[in-house]
């Protein structure tokens, strides 16, 4: 019955939004559409902004998988993560996730494909994609939009979230699935 009412309501939301906004802006006696366009204006400017950053991770990721670096860094850190119970699939994920959100998927549809999303390595790999975030894409495109050049310790900080983010999701699920 609960399923079903958030079923319904889902399929409603959207709908809803996109009526029940412009109602509310022309109660207030706001010019919607000129808000609309103002609005859509601003963003097609970020978006022009943050461009060259977006390019920039984006050759630096690409650069980082093709070059082989990834595995050097998996082979430096696999016998301290194997050490505390990381699965040795899992690594790959670990090392790009806070790099790239897309490649990080894809390892991640590696990992389903290959054990399975039920699997003790596909829950994992679905709470840590859950309990991480990309934190070099994040800087990038944040820090672009506003101009910040010097992150200080915005990189370590966030690097620390998602290594403490990906351990928790391997202890939790191993607790839990074991």
């Amino acid at each position: 019955m609960f399923g079903e009412v958030c079923k319904q309501l889902s399929g409603w939301a959207v709908p809803l939004l996109l009526l029940i906004i412009p109602l509310i802006g022309i109660i207030r006696r706001v010019k919607v559409y000129e808000a609309f366009i103002e609005g859509a204006t601003e963003g097609f400017q970020t978006a022009i902004r943050i461009m060259p950053f977006l390019v920039a991770i984006m050759v630096a990721v690409t650069i980082f998988r093709v070059s082989g670096a990834m595995d050097v860094c998996v082979s430096a850190v696999a016998p301290l993560l194997q050490g505390v119970g990381v699965p040795p699939d899992l690594i790959p994920l670990a090392i790009m996730r806070p790099l790239s959100g897309s490649g990080s998927l894809g390892l991640a549809t590696e990992i389903f494909n290959t054990h399975g999303p039920d699997s003790l390595a596909g829950r994992i790999a679905s709470t840590a994609l859950g309990s991480t975030d990309t934190t070099f894409y994040i800087l990038t495109v944040y820090f672009g939009a506003v101009g910040i050049r010097n992150p200080r310790y915005s990189v370590f900080v966030g690097l620390l979230g998602d290594l403490i983010g990906f351990l928790g999701s391997v202890y939790v699920c191993q607790k839990i699935f074991l």
